[in-house]
């Protein structure tokens, strides 16, 4: 029997913490003090398996009635079952929650079925890569 995922939102939250999970993630993650940007933060919501944390996601916002969806991560091991989806739609909830009517994320090509199926929608945007 597998460990229940527990969803929290804006839980005490280290910079060392996600440096730990990026660096489960992403081999290019370079730890970095992360902590203004889970000060900054609109929202974000964590999955824990017995007290370690395994998933992340953070909102980010304009001040207004925009919000962008960034670092959705979940630790390889429990990918394919369903905390990632769980991650994103407790931070749309909880965005809505909190009275923004937009909730925007950009993402790679292989990640469009995912974030599909939690219900974004294509738009035309742009993007400007500020340095190399």
């Amino acid at each position: 029997m597998s460990a229940e995922v527990e969803y929290r939102t804006r839980p005490p939250l280290s910079s060392d913490d996600l440096n730990d999970l990026f660096g489960r993630i992403w081999d290019d993650h370079t730890p970095s003090d992360l902590s203004s940007v889970i000060e900054r933060s609109l929202t974000y919501i964590c999955a824990y398996i017995d007290q370690e944390l395994i998933g992340y996601v953070n909102v980010a916002w304009d001040g207004g009635e925009h919000a962008f969806l960034l670092d959705t991560a979940v630790d390889p091991s429990h990918r394919r079952k369903g905390i990632g989806t769980h991650l994103v739609l407790h931070a749309a909830k909880d965005t809505e929650a909190r009275g923004l009517r937009w909730l925007h994320v950009d993402f790679e090509p292989h990640l469009e079925s995912f974030y599909h199926a939690c219900g974004f929608r294509d738009t035309m945007a742009g993007l400007i890569r500020l340095n190399d």
